[in-house]
């Protein structure tokens, strides 16, 4: 089984994919795109969906701190719709709280320059939420 991460932002998507035993989940890329133009994103998560099997897809869900939904949440909500009116896969979220604050706190440890940190942020995000997942259904 075979699992892509998912972390949406306005203008970028951060992807990572899980290895074929679903156990480590690594950064693949991340994906800019027009501000919240998400369906611009389908064709592409498509083609990855396709080229490396992948089963289900764990989209990352910003929640507040005091577990309530905001306006970002919405934003993964109507991805979510979007990703399964366009792709046969099934879509789970999972709880992104700080994993971007923790990927910047890897990149910093690893001494990557605020340039390279920006690049990376996304890819890395999505790595950990992908993670997190494959860690927590062992």
């Amino acid at each position: 089984m075979r699992y892509i991460g998912l972390d949406l932002g306005t203008k970028t998507l951060g992807v990572s994919i899980s290895d074929k035993l679903g156990i480590l989940a690594s950064s693949y890329k991340t994906i800019k795109f027009e501000n919240e133009d998400y369906r611009s994103l389908i064709p592409e998560l498509k083609s990855i969906v396709e080229e490396y099997k992948i089963t289900t897809a764990i989209l990352g869900l910003p929640k507040n701190m005091n577990n309530s939904l905001g306006f970002a949440s919405e934003r993964s909500i109507n991805f979510k719709k979007i990703i399964e009116e366009n792709i046969d896969i099934e879509v789970i979220f999972e709880d992104e709280r700080l994993s971007s604050v923790e990927a910047n706190n890897v990149m910093i440890n690893a001494d990557l320059s605020r340039k390279k940190r920006k690049e990376k942020v996304d890819a890395l995000a999505a790595t950990i939420i992908l993670q997190r997942y494959l860690d927590r259904r062992k």
